[in-house]
């Protein structure tokens, strides 16, 4: 692991302007971010603590009937909410049904959406792959792929999300409020990486979250101030 330089904020206009900072990356409960630093998969010279921020924690009903999910919501609790699950059973099944219990007391709903790609190839420093280092080639494409992308992919990057919280979102239709220099709302559809568009985007820290309308979204703090929104309605 490198050497790296910690903060923490106390408020979200700080840490959208420490995330401004190249290299940087955010830590909230660190399940997937400290395995990308102990393996050299990732090397932040920047970590930024969010785990302090006011207002992230919470699980808010709306007036209009939805629920609002901060960033740092842990999934368990979230899982475990008696009205949430009787309201949303299929999201709360999802996130019971990823990791193991120790790691759901820990892990944030931002952080579900924002993990990078389990490949094994991303994780393996011999193997080539374009996310970890863009331009290698993707040694996925013909190696062991069984479980990698039906669709969606392309020549430089065949590899899945890993968010099973992110498919029921994306069934409800629900929206991702993402805090930054200024404020945006998108599809949990658009929180993975399109790999057709930039495979080597990491979209666990800022200045690499792609939107159709805007080239490339600098100072974003996606992985700290995600909340999703839900409007209470199930699919048929």
């Amino acid at each position: 692991m490198n050497r790296f330089e910690y903060a923490r904020p106390a408020t979200l206009a700080d840490a959208v302007a420490a995330g401004a900072m190249p290299g940087t990356a955010y830590l909230a409960a660190g399940t997937n971010l400290m395995d990308l630093m102990k393996g050299g998969v990732v090397r932040p010279g920047h970590l930024v603590d969010i785990t302090r921020l006011p207002g992230l924690d919470r699980i808010e009903r709306l007036s209009d009937g939805g629920v609002r999910i901060g960033a740092l919501v842990r999934n368990a609790d979230l899982a475990y909410d008696t009205d949430f699950a009787r309201r949303f059973p299929a999201v709360a099944e999802a996130l019971l049904s990823g990791a193991s219990a120790q790691l759901r007391n820990a892990a944030t709903a931002g952080g579900n959406l924002l993990q990078r790609t389990r490949c094994a190839y991303f994780y393996d420093m011999a193997s080539a792959c374009n996310k970890r280092d863009p331009g290698a080639g993707c040694d996925t494409v013909g190696g062991e792929n069984r479980l990698h992308a039906i669709l969606g992919w392309s020549e430089r990057c065949i590899a899945i999300h890993p968010s099973d919280f992110c498919v029921p979102l994306t069934a409800l239709d629900a929206l991702v409020e993402v805090e930054a220099q200024y404020q945006s709302k998108l599809r949990p559809t658009s929180v993975p990486n399109n790999p057709e568009a930039d495979p080597c985007a990491n979209m666990a820290q800022p200045r690499s979250y792609r939107l159709e309308e805007v080239s490339c979204r600098t100072g974003l703090v996606v992985s700290t101030l995600v909340a999703t929104r839900l409007a209470e309605s199930q699919p048929a």
